[in-house]
């Protein structure tokens, strides 16, 4: 729960997020209902929600311990249109579908986040049809389309009836077994609104968990004036995959100094990989240097998020235009994951194996980084630390080798294991 220390506000959540690992899904895309032109309305035999279940001992055995899902309310296109925020979307199945899922999870003990976009609404919406005053408003009294989208219109903040929706349909998906919420483009709502919303929610859903999507300016007082309990860590997941790819841990080094920072007051939701962006493993031109930013996802504070189709090495690149998004939200086997097409049959136990190691070490959630041991463009060596507990990460990009940090070596890559005390040219290890 949020707890205030002096003058600050400290963001610790509830004490569930301390030991979750969160497997990213967008929906839609993952079950063919999007972008597919003629994906009408799930069929009785189809309900495509329920294609996800074949995928959850996939996620266990994984190492991870929740699924974040997509949009899966009742929308126009893409899921961020909605048209109805308490209603499951018709191409997905229906509310007996996601109670289905929901059981299947907990049974196997995962946690569950929805995706709430709270912001704005589809043109397709009944409060556009009704003009309702929940919706904001030009000078000259028109309508504003989110983002310059004409196709979503967005919500006014400033009235109250706005924050009892929003809060209304945090209750009402909670209440069917949510665990946690992502607020897509929090950034777009002012702090004071989610100050208003969020501790009415938890005053009934005291355990509840709220991640908002921001992607520029300042996380900690998003998080301080928001109330919200953590951020998606844009800054670091751009630093990690530049760095390594442009050989240049400079950079990383100082997004590391910034993200010790938020780690002081709350604990960000990191990932190197989402529905919104180039595959990883596209985005690191070297496959050599794919794992060092696993390891980093691994071994970094945060809350740890894996998008789905990253632990097989799916390649896609997001394009700035329409459709843009859809190779990176492809459809998966309807018959779960042994039918994947896997790019890179390696990066599938290394997740086993780092996620497995994260586990075994839950101080990880709120360790920070020492002033690293090296640093230079391609090589870095730095300690991960928390209340007395150390493990020291090495990552090598150049054609040299480097001394190992004493210790035993917990994780490596093959050369290096095979080189007691030496870091392998483009190697990585973690040591204790």
């Amino acid at each position: 729960m949020s707890q205030t220390q002096g003058s600050a506000t400290a963001h610790t959540g509830p004490e569930w997020v301390d030991h979750v690992i969160w497997w990213r899904v967008y929906p839609l895309g993952f079950v063919g209902a999007f972008p597919e032109p003629d994906a009408g309305p799930a069929t009785p035999d189809e309900h495509r929600l329920l294609r996800l279940i074949p995928w959850l001992d996939h996620v266990i055995e994984l190492g991870a311990s929740g699924i974040a899902l997509g949009p899966i309310f009742a929308s126009s296109t893409h899921g961020y249109d909605t048209i109805d925020h308490f209603s499951v979307d018709p191409r997905l199945g229906t509310d007996e579908d996601f109670a289905t899922l929901v059981g299947e999870a907990r049974a196997r003990g995962l946690r569950i986040q929805l995706d709430g976009v709270f912001n704005h609404v589809g043109r397709e919406h009944p409060l556009v049809a009704q003009d309702s005053e929940v919706l904001k408003r030009t000078s000259d009294g028109g309508l504003v389309a989110f983002e310059g989208h004409d196709a979503l219109v967005e919500l006014d903040p400033a009235q109250p009836e706005t924050r009892r929706l929003v809060a209304d349909v945090m209750r009402h998906w909670l209440d069917r077994g949510a665990d946690a919420w992502r607020l897509d483009a929090a950034y777009r709502l002012p702090t004071d609104f989610w100050a208003a919303v969020l501790p009415e929610v938890r005053r009934t859903h005291p355990d509840a968990w709220f991640e908002a999507e921001v992607i520029h300016g300042e996380y900690t007082a998003f998080v301080s004036e928001g109330t919200v309990d953590s951020v998606t860590q844009y800054e670091l997941w751009k630093a990690i995959w530049s760095s390594i790819d442009e050989g240049n841990f400079w950079e990383l080094a100082w997004a590391l100094g910034r993200h010790n920072e938020m780690l002081s007051s709350f604990v960000p939701t990191t990932f190197i990989g989402n529905h919104d962006v180039t595959r990883i493993a596209s985005a690191i031109t070297d496959a050599r240097h794919h794992p060092h930013a696993i390891v980093l996802l691994a071994t970094l504070g945060g809350t740890p998020t894996v998008y789905a189709g990253d632990e097989w090495g799916f390649r896609g690149v997001k394009e700035e235009r329409a459709g843009g998004d859809d190779i990176i939200r492809p459809e998966f086997p309807i018959d779960g994951p042994a039918s994947v097409s896997v790019v890179d049959p390696g990066i599938e136990p290394l997740y086993q194996e780092l996620l497995g190691l994260r586990r075994r070490h839950p101080w990880l959630h709120r360790a920070t980084t020492a002033e690293p041991r090296d640093l230079s463009n391609e090589h870095l060596e730095i300690d991960v630390v928390s209340e007395g507990e150390r493990l020291t990460v090495a990552l090598n990009l150049g054609d040299d080798t480097f001394p190992l940090a004493e210790g035993s070596v917990l994780a490596a890559d093959p050369a290096t294991r095979e080189t007691p005390g030496q870091l392998a040219a483009h190697g990585w290890a973690i040591v204790c």
